[in-house]
């Protein structure tokens, strides 16, 4: 366990899904002060129109954070997913995020020119799954390493990764210096308080603290990652290209372009062909879910299990 009164700030990883609320409910269940709280989400689309990403999932976080009376603050590649993908010969884009005195922009003038034009491959290895060392992993660091309020403190970073989904999590230290962290003059640790918990585990809590979780749990997603996640199945694509058609006819269209699938060994348009849609989709959900604004409740009495509790995860492995 760690020793939570070493620390004198609390920053939650917060993508919005399952396991990162409850990383905020575990921490106020450990007794921790909500004034030593924020939540951060990297908005992977960053900000403009979405593409891989779902439409309410920024409102959604920071309805939850309203809800829970702790502060959030959100940061972004300029240009998010798209611009990435879409690069040729050129830099990768600044970093933008937001902090307690106003935004930032930082990064983006270094590095060497180089082209993507494809999609990231589903892969344990960072250096091609750039979307999340890119549009997540990256800009965290940039965040806490461009903020003086954080030299001189000890901050501890807590993130929601579980053993159970996969055996390469499974390794994963629970507590370790953070990336951030810097000797003498940052202090910046990682803590994965739920790396042991089971599924059943996570949504008990949730259930106890009578959470209204994001809507895609509700759709039948198992988990609340992109909405078009490339370690999504086939059923989960059929899923995501009944709710947002416009978007899985745009993804296509890139890889027709690219000439590389996102799959590699299979096309978009085959992929959704082999899976059958969520049998919970309807359309209000679908609404709620494609929507920029979260005017759902974040408390309910009637808690009810959503249809994507205990689904196949189709997550990094």
């Amino acid at each position: 366990m760690v020793n939570i009164q070493n620390y004198d700030k609390f920053i939650v990883a917060f993508s919005g899904g399952k396991d990162s609320i409850a990383c905020v409910l575990h921490l106020l269940d450990v007794g921790v002060d909500k004034s030593k709280i924020e939540l951060w989400h990297h908005i992977v689309d960053g900000k403009g129109e979405t593409l891989m990403d779902w439409e309410i999932t920024e409102d959604y976080c920071r309805q939850f954070a309203k809800a829970f009376q702790i502060p959030i603050y959100f940061s972004w590649k300029v240009g998010g997913f798209a611009r990435e993908m879409l690069r040729k010969n050129s830099l990768t884009a600044p970093t933008v995020f937001e902090t307690p005195t106003g935004k930032y922009q930082v990064g983006g003038k270094r590095g060497k020119k180089s082209t993507r034009l494809k999609f990231p491959q589903v892969s344990a290895d960072l250096s091609v799954r750039w979307c999340s060392a890119y549009l997540k992993i990256d800009v965290f660091s940039l965040a806490i390493r461009n903020q003086k309020r954080f030299t001189g403190v000890k901050t501890l970073v807590i993130s929601g990764e579980r053993g159970q989904e996969s055996a390469a999590r499974a390794r994963y230290k629970a507590f370790e210096p953070d990336r951030a962290n810097l000797k003498n003059k940052r202090i910046v640790d990682r803590w994965r308080p739920i790396l042991e918990w089971k599924e059943s585990k996570v949504w008990i809590t949730i259930k106890r603290h009578k959470v209204v979780v994001h809507p895609c749990y509700y759709l039948g997603f198992s988990r609340c990652s992109c909405k078009f996640c490339i370690f999504g199945n086939a059923d989960q694509f059929a899923s995501a290209n009944k709710i947002s058609p416009d978007k899985s006819k745009k993804l296509q269209l890139y890889e027709r372009r690219f000439k590389v699938t996102m799959k590699r060994n299979i096309s978009l348009s085959e992929l959704i062909a082999n899976g059958s849609p969520y049998k919970s989709i309807t359309q209000e959900l679908i609404q709620v879910a494609t929507s920029k604004t979260y005017s759902g409740k974040i408390f309910i009495e009637n808690w009810v299990m959503p249809a994507g509790a205990f689904g196949k995860s189709c997550g990094p492995t």
